[in-house]
């Protein structure tokens, strides 16, 4: 084995030469640097569903559409929570007196937190993320 080449020692060689042709494909001036996300904060750019003068202190109002109740438990403090009842997955129908109604069996809940004012629901109302900027409520 003196004079010849061992196959070990050739593919070893084969696969420093391969690694470092790697390498150097990786390095370089050449690069392009990775675009930025499209949007960032897609929350930002949601469309708003209502403007804070549409609900009303201590009230609330349901948007059908999105499935959700919007309140403002105090002024300029907005909450938001999904207006399916968890009594049985009735639609609620409005908000009155500080309570967010759902007419099928006269369940209550609380526009403060969504907890439950009255039964027969047993369980609070899922809450749901908003994003108040300005004068526009949206979805976050």
């Amino acid at each position: 084995m003196s004079g010849e080449t061992s196959r070990r020692a050739v593919l070893a060689g084969a696969v420093g030469v391969t690694a470092a042709a790697a390498l150097a494909a990786c390095g370089g001036d050449t690069e392009t640097p990775a675009p930025p996300p499209a949007n960032p904060n897609p929350a930002a750019n949601a469309a708003p569903i209502a403007r804070t003068t549409d609900i009303p202190v201590n009230g609330g109002k349901i948007f059908t559409e999105q499935v959700v109740v919007v309140t403002q438990p105090a002024a300029g403090q907005f909450k938001a929570f999904s207006a399916t009842c968890t009594h049985k997955g009735c639609m609620l129908a409005g908000v009155e007196d500080g309570a967010i109604i759902c007419k099928c069996h006269g369940a209550r809940f609380s526009v403060n937190d969504g907890s439950v004012a009255k039964g027969p629901a047993t369980q609070p109302l899922a809450s749901k993320n908003i994003q108040v900027i300005g004068d526009s409520i949206a979805l976050a």
